[in-house]
């Protein structure tokens, strides 16, 4: 991992791709951790192991751009589609995946949510991290909350229909796993947030994945990570 500064501004190397830090994440705990070398590492992995040429790929959280470019360096940039609901990340995304020779990933504002949510926009708070963004429920107030555009998860995968979906929504794949899944999603990888929501919700998820012809896979699966792939 290489790290040069200058001009105002810190990019770091993580394997193959560079990722430039905005000024306000600058001394941050997210800095601490790219520099450290573990930034969004098991996602990349998965990526790196199910991801091939060609192959259509769902990115929901797209953060600062790094698991976008890695994804679009396995299929392809134009094969790739990226959400981000955090307003304040979408220029740096869209700058690194440009530095990485990506900028034909499509990069689209907005939060998804679940299929009965039927409002074209959605309460988000960003937090001061990005880390810490998340939608709102209907009716919950936050000071610090904005309104942002809203993706219905079933919609959303019959537009794109991607082979390869990778979700990171800071709790909210909660709402995502309601009922089956089409059958053209060959492997879908995503970050569990167990804090926010209960126990029962993880067994949903699993369950709605084995509904939908989805198993474990062990492959893309670590820790909080959760992979799961076509049988």
């Amino acid at each position: 991992m290489l790290q040069k500064t200058g001009a105002g501004m810190t990019v770091y190397t993580l394997h193959d791709i560079q990722i430039e830090v905005p000024d306000w994440l600058q001394g941050t705990a997210i800095e601490r951790k790219i520099a450290s070398g573990d930034y969004e590492g098991q996602e990349a992995h998965a990526a790196r192991m199910r991801v091939k040429p060609g192959m259509q790929v769902l990115e929901v959280g797209a953060g600062l751009g790094y698991v976008s470019s890695v994804c679009a360096k396995m299929a392809g940039p134009a094969n790739v589609v990226s959400l981000e609901a955090n307003p304040k990340m979408i220029s740096a995304a869209r700058a690194n995946l440009m530095r990485n020779g990506c900028g034909d990933v499509l990069l689209e504002h907005g939060a998804v949510v679940g299929n009965g949510h039927h409002l074209e926009t959605v309460n988000f708070r960003a937090g001061g991290l990005f880390w810490g963004g998340s939608t709102l429920s209907v009716g919950e107030k936050r000071q610090d909350m904005i309104s942002v555009p809203a993706y219905r998860i079933r919609p959303l995968l019959m537009e794109v229909r991607p082979r390869f979906v990778m979700l990171d929504v800071e709790g909210g794949e909660a709402d995502l796993f309601k009922k089956p899944w089409p059958s053209f999603v060959r492997f879908v990888v995503l970050e569990l947030h167990p804090k926010k929501y209960e126990n029962t919700t993880i067994k949903e998820i699993v369950d709605c994945m084995s509904e939908s012809g989805l198993t474990y896979d062990p492959v893309t699966s670590r820790g909080r990570t959760l992979g799961f792939m076509r049988a």
